[in-house]
């Protein structure tokens, strides 16, 4: 197999803070298709948790007999109640991994339904449900997936500080007024608005929010000076590629202390997705996708997070973790990312390349594609000729090479097409792997379908070669 037997198990340290790993996570999670008018069904949950998903979106609104339910608002899409969403992850989330699931919370709720909230996650939840910080005092640090296995972490808007749950009852009364007034101040008018609305807050519902508390983002000076580790900002596609591309640097070294959660625009009503990587490469850890969604971008992150025993968790490369890291993805300087390598590829032979058509007398034209994702200097796609008429053992014998400058954040994607001159190519099977899982030598490579599982007995047969530049 071409992908190292080594990286199917968990193999990297998982003892750092949790910001200082990549963690597979899910935007609209209750979607099973697009979000005007598709179906939420807890069923959508149990999928993205199955499939490594260790972040999953709860939109909460108001639902009858004081019951808050789960759908994308204002929107025909259907409501699930909230207690049922909770069920389902509480008997999925530990299947597919042990490490921690972060249930995040887009609270529409009026203060008697976040009682009611509150109340579901408690007691559904039990043990696992983490409303104090880990060790004796006010924590400095994240902890790791390690220390927080098989538990639930609620991110969400809190109405004070964390270091305020450790002052005595009647600093801490003060100080939530305190905490609504700079929070309104600091903002522009339509922001102010919003943030008095949202800050009628149910005390239960805050005090559950430990290490993920929702703030705004102003700066990353602002952040530097005023968030404390715990705080966390979203941001919306268009912002955060806008960072990752102009203040790359910036935005690494802001992720080496606090979380970032990034999630598709509005516009995206087909619920498509955008390319995960520039900001896995500006080191931001929670980069949500449409799981429902079938696409190269699913394709990506699954390849990202096939590794580390598919826990959904994966460690940060070391220059990704230092505050003083001069890394920028953008313009490569020397510095311990850089190892160039040359990666030689042969693409020999295809097996039993599914029918893309439904006529039984329809043969394929096979193509294969080879894509690198990575830092820009490292982004490529080279193809061979399609063989004609042959999807059972079709033979190609063509090499391909590439230049790998930043192999610790690159991913290979083998991309089987049928080529059609006519309508344009029709998508047949793909693998995608990090740089870094790749087996040397004569190798052979599955092939996954549309929606990511396996095609019994299809696949590639390549030879791999990696040398270091001169």
């Amino acid at each position: 197999m071409i992908l190292n037997p080594d990286h199917k198990e968990v193999y990297q340290d998982m003892e750092q803070p949790l910001n200082h790993y990549f963690i597979s996570s899910s935007h609209n999670t209750y979607l099973m298709e697009d979000q005007l008018k598709g179906p939420s069904d807890t069923e959508a949950y149990i999928r993205a948790l199955l499939k490594g998903c260790r972040c999953v979106e709860l939109d909460c609104w108001d639902g009858s007999d004081d019951e808050p339910v789960i759908y994308h608002g204002y929107t025909l899409t259907s409501k699930i109640l909230f207690k049922d969403v909770i069920k389902a992850i509480k008997e999925y989330a530990f299947k597919a991994s042990d490490y921690p699931v972060i249930l995040s919370l887009e609270n529409h709720c009026s203060v008697e339904q976040q009682s009611v909230m509150a109340q579901h996650m408690s007691s559904i939840l039990g043990n696992a449900l983490v409303t104090t910080p880990l060790g004796d005092g006010m924590p400095t640090n994240f902890p790791s997936p390690e220390e927080l296995k098989e538990k639930f972490l609620i991110k969400g808007k809190r109405l004070n500080k964390l270091e305020d749950s450790f002052a005595d009852a009647a600093a801490e009364a003060e100080n939530t007024d305190v905490t609504e007034e700079e929070e309104s101040n600091n903002e522009d008018e339509q922001e102010e608005k919003k943030s008095k609305k949202n800050l009628t807050l149910a005390k239960e519902l805050s005090n559950m929010v430990i290490y993920c508390k929702s703030v705004h983002f102003h700066s990353f000076e602002d952040a530097r000076k005023n968030q404390s580790f715990y705080e966390m900002a979203s941001f919306k596609e268009g912002k955060a590629m806008n960072l990752a591309e102009e203040s790359a640097n910036a935005y690494i070294c802001h992720n080496v202390e606090k979380l970032s959660r990034i999630y598709p625009a509005g516009s995206r009503t087909d619920s498509s997705n955008y390319n995960p990587v520039p900001l896995w490469n500006a080191g931001c850890q929670i980069v949500a996708l449409n799981f429902q969604t079938v696409c190269t971008e699913m394709d990506v992150n699954q390849g990202r997070f096939l590794v580390n025993g598919k826990s959904g968790y994966i460690l940060k490369p070391a220059y990704m973790r230092d505050g003083a890291t001069e890394f920028d993805p953008i313009t490569l300087t020397r510095g311990e990312w850089l190892q160039h390598k040359v990666l030689h590829i042969m693409i020999i032979s295809g097996q039993q390349l599914p029918k893309v058509k439904k006529k039984i007398s329809s043969i394929v034209d096979p193509l294969v594609k080879v894509q690198i994702y990575g830092v820009p200097a490292d982004v490529a796609e080279k193809e061979i000729s399609p063989v004609w008429n042959n999807g059972f053992n079709p033979t190609w014998n063509e090499n391909l090479q590439f230049d790998v400058y930043v192999p610790e954040l690159a991913l290979v994607r083998f991309l089987i097409e049928d080529h059609d001159s006519m309508s344009g190519n029709e998508f047949v099977g793909q693998f995608t792997l990090p740089f870094n899982s790749l087996q040397m030598g004569y190798r052979h490579v599955p092939l996954l379908n549309k929606n990511g599982d396996l095609l019994p007995s299809a696949g590639l047969f390549v030879h791999i070669m990696v040398v270091d530049a001169e």
